[in-house]
């Protein structure tokens, strides 16, 4: 429906009915107007999968729901690095919500992972902001590309479960900028969702609710964002305050507080067009979801678990190999332990748990292809003496033993975060016994986000599967034998312990405030600027083939403001399999007056390769993917400097670089120069450079003259000794100079100024 029309409907509303529509009407319906005509619509849970419910309704995820198909949750997708298989899984779960008269999905989520203890890791992306914002585009533009809406959360800084309704998230601006909004920010620009989700925390001491900063400057003004800002369920505080902030449509229902913002209108608090507005905004959502409805769209459940599948074996991570251990062979005497074997984990907890169709497990799978000996080694409850010996017993007569293990739904769910990076005490205790007395184990884990392993050095295998939707049995199956070779890469860093997290000693926070201290320095940004030890790095990831990096070109050697760097490598597969390499391209500072991560970043693409088969793979930067965000002048700046192209098979490990310098971006910003103003920020000046080149001999005579050097190194020195020593006045203020320079008078001193101040 056309804008003018909606603005027409919204001029008929009353007051009372205006009120009432920037709420639901109940957990998951809109309110209707019948009296105009407005019909509701049918808001649910995702995001990996269809949480509809039609009898009791909660948002956490207790009460019971349709059967849906469970998709791999965001954690495992974003290890697939694969922008077009998330275009898939949304317009799979388009069609589910088609078929279930759905109009708007609550997903997906982009929020950063800040740390491994954060319980709902799971239904987020990725450490990184631009992995996070392109799957997540790509995920939204499937899901809307069959007429249901996507409603990207949980904007902003919602990244602890820990007091999320009464945390304040205290970040500095840069940090915001370059970390915590991005993905959000690329989301809304490349994808356009039809809704934003507004989350349960403060902002800098705001709720996200009532900060018109965020939800309205920024996301609208900035961004150009044009759909429904939503809130979270239960995160309104103040209805008015909402309202006045850009928060459309408040969830679930709460129509005892309509009588608020009527009042608050009436008494010329709220101005009615902030509410016109917010009923504009619902009502395009509303009409957008009519609109978009496919009356008999039927949805092939078998079809869409192939996808599931198909999506757990692209997104899998196998970490360790050691002695070609993977892929089994059905000849050998193989042991499955681990109850996970029977009964996966294959999803969190919370309000995205799905009640999934029909969920494979690998033990079930493995045993139409090989003779597999099982023991259970642990249950819900734990584990005893006499399992362990069963497993033990089973482990030593198989030629190779598997052992599944992870995280129970008891340890990462929504509403609390984990305490520690360990495995259940049962699930480790199964590991130890097993390494005893088997030296071929190969461990599987189902986890929503890194835990330790000082087990390590006992596993030759190790594959991460995640949480990889219902297929997983199948999937697992599949990369285990080697029917699919493994190809995702991790979108997080797997620390070696949680004291080496960035946000470790700041975390929790005190009270109802969380610091981050850590500022832009999250996930591989500060294990590589800091050169710590991990685990597993950022991007990293095993296969079946090898691959090799070669041909590295760069389209200039020198990047200006506003230009685009066009950048090419060529990739081959070097082994005797087909398989799918991610090409990561990093941008590292080599030189630069900012503080910055070494390195970030910048691109990355998934290529299919036959054996012996050689690709050209191709990126463009822009200025922005060389900036940091300037707190003076409230904008990305790209400075000069030298920077390194770096292509990776992970964030630790660089194959190819080339390295590009950069001029510095111009800046309209008011910069006053006094004699106390530094001399290095003066030299980038024309006029500060101009004054140096002037006034170069006369300096160093000065210097010399000084004594200051000879009393330091003990021995007179000339005027070619001192030139390189001038490099060391750049720290030092212009007062410094008219120090050495005692010939210049006092009006040359203003004139310079007066030019660096353009005054002249």
């Amino acid at each position: 429906m056309e804008k003018e029309n909606i603005r027409d409907i919204v001029s008929k509303l009353t007051l009372e009915e205006k009120a009432g529509l920037c709420s639901g009407a109940s957990d998951w319906l809109t309110k209707a107007v019948e009296r105009l005509g407005i019909p509701s619509i049918w808001l649910t849970d995702g995001p990996h999968g269809l949480r509809k419910q039609e009898g009791l309704t909660d948002n956490l995820g207790i009460n019971e729901s349709k059967t849906a198909v469970s998709f791999p949750a965001e954690c495992a997708t974003a290890a697939s690095f694969d922008r077009e298989l998330l275009r898939k899984i949304g317009e799979a779960l388009g069609d589910e919500g088609q078929a279930e008269n759905i109009q708007v999905l609550l997903g997906p989520g982009v929020n950063i992972k800040r740390s491994p203890l954060c319980g709902r890791n799971f239904e987020y992306f990725s450490e990184d902001p631009l992995l996070a914002g392109e799957l997540g585009a790509a995920y939204v533009e499937g899901l809307q590309s069959r007429g249901i809406g996507a409603c990207v959360k949980h904007f902003l800084a919602n990244n602890q479960e820990t007091r999320r309704m009464t945390s304040s998230s205290e970040v500095d601006e840069r940090t915001l900028r370059e970390i915590y909004m991005p993905a959000f920010e690329r989301v809304v620009k490349k994808a356009k969702p039809w809704g934003v989700m507004c989350s349960y925390n403060k902002i800098n001491g705001k709720f996200a609710s009532e900060s018109r900063e965020y939800m309205t400057d920024v996301l609208r003004k900035e961004w150009g964002f044009d759909g429904c800002v939503i809130s979270d369920w239960g995160a309104t505080h103040n209805r008015v305050g909402a309202i006045a902030a850009g928060t459309d449509l408040t969830m679930p229902g709460v129509p005892e507080t309509d009588g608020e913002i009527v009042e608050a209108v009436r008494a010329g608090k709220l101005p009615e067009f902030l509410l016109d507005e917010a009923c504009a905004n619902v009502l395009q959502l509303v009409y957008k979801g009519i609109e978009g409805r496919r009356p008999g769209v039927e949805f092939n459940m078998e079809k869409d678990h192939d996808l599931s599948r198909y999506a757990a074996e692209q997104s899998a991570v196998l970490l360790k190999n050691e002695d070609a251990i993977l892929p089994l062979s059905d000849a050998r005497k193989i042991a499955f332990i681990g109850q996970f074997a029977e009964k996966p984990r294959y999803q969190g907890g919370g309000s995205s748990n799905v009640k999934a169709a029909y969920v494979t497990n690998a033990l079930d799978e493995a045993r139409k292809l090989a003779n597999i000996s099982y023991s259970k080694g642990y249950t819900e409850e734990g584990t005893d003496e006499e399992m362990l010996e069963q497993a033990v017993q089973v482990a030593k007569e198989a030629d190779v033993a598997v052992v599944f293990v992870g995280l129970t739904p008891g340890m990462e769910t929504e509403g609390y975060d984990r305490q520690h990076m360990s495995l259940p005490e049962e699930h480790a205790a199964v590991i130890e016994a097993v390494g005893r007395v088997q030296s071929n184990m190969v461990v599987v884990l189902h986890t929503g986000s890194p835990v330790e392993m000082p087990w390590l050095p006992k596993a030759k295998g190790l594959l991460e599967m995640y949480f990889g939707g219902e297929a997983v049995g199948e999937a697992t199956v599949n990369l285990l034998f080697g029917r699919s070779n493994p190809c995702g890469r991790l979108p997080e860093t797997f620390p070696t312990r949680l004291e080496d997290n960035p946000s470790y000693l700041f975390y929790f926070g005190t009270g109802n405030k969380v610091e981050y201290r850590e500022g832009v320095y999250a996930g591989y940004r500060y294990y590589e600027s800091k050169r710590q030890e991990v685990l597993f790095p950022f991007g990293y990831g095993l296969s079946y083939t090898d691959y090799s990096y070669s041909n590295l070109k760069l389209d200039r050697d020198r990047l200006c403001s506003g230009e685009v760097l066009t950048v090419s490598v060529d990739v081959t597969n070097t082994g005797s399999r087909p398989g799918k390499e991610v090409v990561q391209l990093y941008v590292a500072v080599n030189k630069s007056d900012v503080l910055r991560p070494v390195k970030e970043l910048r691109g990355f693409d998934k290529v299919e390769l036959a054996s012996g088969e050689t690709r050209t793979v191709f990126f463009q930067l822009e200025q922005r993917d060389f900036s940091y965000w300037n707190t003076e002048a409230h904008c990305f700046h790209m400075p000069a400097g030298s920077y390194e192209i770096q292509i990776g098979k992970s964030a630790h490990e660089v194959v190819l670089s080339a390295e590009i310098e950069a001029e510095e971006q111009p800046l309209d910003i008011e910069q006053e120069f006094t004699m106390v103003s530094l001399i290095g920020d003066i030299m980038k000046h024309p006029a500060g450079k101009a004054f140096m080149d002037t006034y170069q001999d006369e300096l160093c005579e000065g210097i010399i003259n000084s004594g200051m050097v000879e009393n330091i190194i003990g021995k007179s020195i000339s005027k070619d000794e001192v030139l390189p020593m001038m490099k060391g006045l750049q720290g030092q203020g212009l007062m410094v100079l008219k120090m050495f320079l005692p010939s210049l008078g006092t009006d040359v001193w203003d004139k310079l100024l007066q030019e660096l101040n353009g005054k002249e």
